[in-house]
């Protein structure tokens, strides 16, 4: 027994997930702190110490800093506007669901 059945709706151009280019040129600040703990010059020396820590190990943590700086704001400058992440959202549930 053939039961009719309709076909999904086509979503209208409005329902239609925005594009998204990852091409940012902000990601290239990323490289950041990937190439600058890697200049030896910056920390080779004992002095300045800071408090009784030798500019090795301070400035390894201003590293850490500076690469959590780096990402977090990468990540503000790239981040989608809310209508675009809305649309998104919308686009992945009618996905899984049909």
């Amino acid at each position: 027994m053939a039961t009719a059945s309709t076909p999904p709706s086509t979503p209208g151009p409005q329902d239609a997930a925005p594009r998204r280019s990852d091409r940012s040129p902000w990601n290239w600040l990323l490289l950041i702190p990937i190439v600058v703990p890697l200049i030896v010059p910056l920390y080779n020396a004992v002095d300045p110490k800071w408090g009784s820590f030798p500019l090795f190990y301070w400035l390894q943590l201003a590293f850490v800093a500076l690469g959590v700086a780096t990402t977090a704001l990468v990540y503000r400058m790239t981040r989608r506007p809310a209508a675009e992440r809305e649309a998104a959202a919308r686009a992945a549930t009618r996905d899984r669901e049909g």
